[in-house]
């Protein structure tokens, strides 16, 4: 059984088919390297903005989809697509530039739906009003948080505020945009404590998903100066295993957890090295969910037991499927997930 609602399962029970995303580099920057607010961005951002780096190549966002598009029919026999503005901040700039952008996505072969990566304090009314409009199956605002405590944000460089992302979420989610909160354990200055405050303090907002990162020492980066420095040590492997074990069950049981882990670019990696090993730490982590008897929801709103519908029905033993059908009838609409057949 599966102890997180994990994105793949999400997407099975939203189109009852695997769905695929597409990271896309669409040319934003961010007013945290072009002057707006400072030059050298957060600490542990990398040049391509934690991105494919494509569109520093040149490449259009139809080359891009094209690329990315052949690869996964051709290898996954995939179908439905989401499209990812992952590089940078998205909504950063003009209403007009990110209308442009979204136009021309809606216009991809297979796309039949949108995530937006962006900042907290690029959003508006105007923009959020230009995304809701989409006529898309999926629309998604990925916002980078990565601590709600503004003593860490100042010290990470963020330059936006606790506050400017709540009253982002509100405005997405008053749209009906679903919004995904992206977390970092191991921030300099903070505790494994500090982490789990702020996964405590976003459960409240309407989220629809929450993506958790470890903190990597990526060349480039402001970080690699203070790591060479002595003045930042990563987490080791086991501190970052128990801190996201303990983080799983305060999140509540109908948010995604689109990521347990992140991942550095193929060769940009300095520090940890643990880092490198994505499968081998999910993998790791779950087996730590399942030594410790917790699961997603546990110390909020699903104390009682692992929710079946975490799980496709048809990897459940038969014994619990009746029950499975309970539950999922029960979240189904909430949910917006296909009715039971």
């Amino acid at each position: 059984m599966n102890r997180y609602l994990q994105l793949a399962t999400y997407f099975r029970y939203r189109f009852a088919e695997r769905v695929q995303k597409i990271p896309l580099d669409a040319g934003a920057t961010c007013p945290n390297r072009d002057g707006t607010l400072s030059r050298s961005g957060c600490i542990f951002c990398n040049p391509s903005g934690s991105g494919s780096g494509m569109g520093l190549q040149g490449m259009s966002l139809n080359d891009q989809w094209d690329s990315w598009y052949n690869k996964y029919t051709r290898s996954q026999n995939a179908r439905l697509f989401i499209a990812y503005l992952q590089s940078f901040s998205n909504t950063y700039g003009t209403p007009e530039k990110l209308s442009k952008n979204l136009a021309s996505i809606t216009s991809l072969q297979g796309v039949m739906g949108v995530s937006i990566g962006t900042r907290p304090d690029c959003i508006n009314t105007e923009k959020l009003d230009i995304i809701a409009k989409q006529q898309l199956d999926e629309i998604w605002l990925e916002l980078g948080l990565q601590s709600a405590h503004n003593a860490t944000l100042e010290r990470i460089n963020r330059g936006h505020s606790y506050e400017d992302f709540v009253e982002a979420v509100n405005l997405a989610a008053e749209r009906g945009i679903k919004v995904c909160s992206h977390l970092i354990a191991g921030l300099p200055g903070e505790s494994v404590e500090d982490f789990l405050k702020t996964v405590e303090m976003v459960s409240k907002l309407p989220l629809r998903g929450i993506k958790f990162h470890s903190l990597y020492v990526a060349e480039g980066t402001v970080l690699e100066k203070m790591w060479r420095m002595g003045d930042y040590t990563p987490m080791s492997e086991e501190e970052f295993i128990d801190a996201i074990a303990r983080a799983v069950p305060k999140v509540p049981s109908t948010v995604v957890i689109q990521r347990l882990t992140g991942d550095a670019l193929e060769g940009e990696l300095l520090a940890p090295k643990w880092g490198t090993a994505k499968r081998a730490l999910i993998d790791k982590i779950m087996a730590e969910l399942v030594a410790r008897d917790t699961w997603q929801g546990k110390d909020v709103d699903a104390p009682h037991g692992i929710p079946l519908w975490f799980t496709i029905r048809e990897n459940l033993p038969r014994r619990l499927r009746e029950q499975w059908d309970i539950e999922y009838d029960a979240i189904a609409e909430q949910m917006g997930f296909l009715p039971r057949q």
